[in-house]
């Protein structure tokens, strides 16, 4: 039997501390859902940053909530290039090293020293869903998806288990637009 596995795009975002929250937005700024997202707990925020480069800027970057322990930009290869800011590949929270930007919202601006990352193509599974695919946090797998034209195998997946996500593998703009990624779009698992 085949594990087929839902594969969502990842538009650019930020997450911000709740300090910076309070810089670019105002002193215990409240941050407004817009939609939740498919991972419980996590949603989309009407409110919107600037984010600065050395080249040029991305404006109206999507906030993700709640607020996290740090601030993080993540943004496809593309995007950080057209900026002008470094971007490794790595996994959500690594960022100790990563890439420098500045944040710019209504109230404040705030210079990131690090935090900006392309984000590890990745899928959240439970622990029922794990033992059920034979896997295990930190493992890495490969995830063929067919496509009409555009049909390919993304490798370097990192498995990551929780019982707080729901089973979803997540990628960025980049892949999505090379495998014509639609909503709805299921992944097979190789081991």
């Amino acid at each position: 039997m085949s594990k087929q596995v839902l594969v969502e795009t990842s538009a650019r975002h930020v997450h911000l501390s709740r300090e910076h929250l309070d810089i670019l937005f105002g002193k215990d700024y409240q941050l407004t859902v817009k939609k939740d997202l498919s991972q419980p707990g996590q949603y989309a925020c009407a409110e919107r940053v600037e984010v600065v480069g050395s080249k040029k800027s991305l404006p109206g970057v999507s906030i993700l909530g709640p607020t996290r322990k740090a601030s993080q930009v993540e943004l496809s290869l593309t995007d950080a290039r057209s900026i002008g800011v470094d971007a490794p590949i790595r996994e959500s929270g690594d960022i100790a090293g990563s890439g420098a930007c500045k944040l710019v919202g209504p109230c404040g601006e705030v210079e990131l020293t690090e935090g900006v990352i392309a984000a590890k193509r990745h899928i959240h599974m439970t622990t029922a869903d794990a033992a059920e695919f034979g896997l295990k946090d930190k493992d890495v797998v490969s995830v063929s998806v067919e496509t009409s034209g555009r049909a390919l195998t993304f490798g370097d997946v990192v498995v990551r288990v929780s019982d707080s996500f729901a089973l979803a593998m997540h990628i960025d703009t980049d892949e999505s637009n090379a495998g014509c990624v639609a909503p709805g779009t299921m992944g097979t698992v190789i081991k």
